[in-house]
């Protein structure tokens, strides 16, 4: 990791260091438009050759057999079964909570107004497969669009060199309730979710992450009337660390490791006013890297992440609201005084026994959150990801007679006069 100091290094610098590897989506959409036009005219046949040409395999069909997938279920083991049951319970319980009210509010006597909240008729699920198949994304994704009650889920995985999905995530599929699956993956998987081919519905709302190639084609397929909407463009996975010098260094070197095995391009910061915290994490990154199968992917992603010496945990928290973190783990004396300060995060871990792989798999909250800096204007996949609001009111007599005033002075005064008379003409007779 790069090292800084607040107090020494210029702005631009610091700037410098936070700003996120990613590379250019403006390029990546001119190279998936034309994917996602074969696949719009050619349906399944598109899909089939874009699938032979960049995952290396030739399917003759791209659902997966609902018999697989119960298969899949049937034979992981009973450890594994009973991981999922207990991540189910906390994702749904937690879940659940956030479910919209529409509880009428009296804003006025006689003018009652509320929201009406509906499933989305359908959606399009993206999980990816490549070198780590993520089994908790088809319960971060599957759980709420299920809860939130859409009446059809299709989702999308690519296939392995064998053709095959990994069975981990047929099992997964299964124990959701999820039938439809495909074997089918980046840019082409969004846009036959998005227009639909022989095999694949068109769907109304695609969710999950993926590769530069899945996010280019969401963008493309978000902004076509035809197209789809999405839930939000996730990039290379993030992790920003505050910490005092009472942390450990040993927890917190595995946290900033926990997502430098994600991608190359996975962003790591650490934030202290100690110096000797400092030099004990990069001493604990060395020791517990050696360690990881995926130790090369994350010593890329540590060699463009930085850490940063603060003058005070104040600007620490300054940088953090800076950045957005999608993950921010806080580990200090008083954890809770820090996160009271924090304006833009996805998701907040507080404590030394709050690690971020908790709120990957099973803690209850959902680890599809907005990466890039989005966190300062939206949050996670949830329940509402997969619903729809309206509003509705109800008004009484007196209630329209106490509004008359207001609704027609304004209506007057911005020359609508039907808009008055649609009022007035409930109390008496117009000419």
């Amino acid at each position: 990791m790069r090292i800084l100091s607040l107090s020494s290094a210029s702005k631009e610098e610091i700037v410098s260091a936070l700003r996120r590897p990613t590379q250019a989506l403006a390029a990546y959409r001119e190279k998936v438009k034309p994917i996602i036009a074969a696949v719009r005219s050619g349906g399944d046949t598109a899909v089939r050759r874009f699938t032979k040409q960049f995952d290396g395999v030739d399917l003759p069909s791209i659902r997966v057999p609902s018999e697989e997938l119960q298969g899949a279920l049937n034979a992981i083991p009973k450890d594994l079964r009973k991981n999922l049951e207990m991540a189910r319970e906390n994702i749904v319980r937690f879940q659940q909570e956030a479910m919209p009210s529409s509880e009428p509010i009296q804003t006025q006597p006689g003018v009652f107004c509320w929201r009406e909240t509906r499933p989305l008729g359908s959606a399009g699920l993206y999980v990816p497969g490549g070198s780590a198949p993520l089994v908790s994304t088809v319960l971060m994704l599957g759980i709420p669009a299920k809860l939130a009650g859409v009446g059809r889920i299709v989702l999308c995985t690519p296939p392995r060199k064998d053709g095959k999905v990994a069975a981990s995530i047929l099992a997964a599929c299964a124990f959701v309730g999820i039938e439809e699956v495909f074997a089918v993956g980046g840019a082409q998987a969004v846009a036959a979710m998005a227009y639909g081919t022989e095999s694949i519905p068109k769907i109304e709302k695609i969710a999950g992450p993926g590769n530069v190639y899945v996010s280019a084609a969401k963008a493309e397929v978000s902004v076509d009337p035809e197209g789809c909407a999405i839930d939000m463009l996730a990039g290379p996975s993030e992790l920003m660390v505050i910490a005092d010098g009472s942390a450990n260094p040993t927890y917190i070197a595995a946290d900033l490791l926990s997502q430098a095995e994600h991608d190359p391009f996975s962003q790591i910061i650490l934030l202290t006013a100690s110096p000797h915290l400092l030099a004990d994490v990069q001493s604990e990154l060395v020791d517990q890297l050696s360690l990881l199968p995926r130790k090369d992917i994350a010593a890329k992603a540590l060699a463009g992440s930085c850490a940063i010496l603060v003058p005070s945990l104040d600007e620490a928290i300054e940088l953090a609201n800076l950045y957005a973190p999608e993950h921010l783990s806080i580990q200090a004396e008083e954890p809770e005084k820090i996160l009271e300060k924090i304006r833009n995060a996805g998701s907040v871990f507080l404590g030394s026994f709050s690690p971020e792989a908790v709120g990957d798999y099973c803690s209850g909250t959902n680890h599809v959150l907005p990466t890039s800096g989005t966190a300062r204007v939206q949050g996670g996949v949830s329940i509402r990801t997969f619903q729809k609001t309206f509003t509705a009111q109800k008004l009484t007599k007196d209630g329209l007679a106490a509004l008359r005033g207001t609704a027609t002075n304004l209506a007057r005064t911005e020359g609508l006069e039907a808009h008055a008379r649609a009022v007035d003409l409930r109390f008496s007779s117009l000419p």
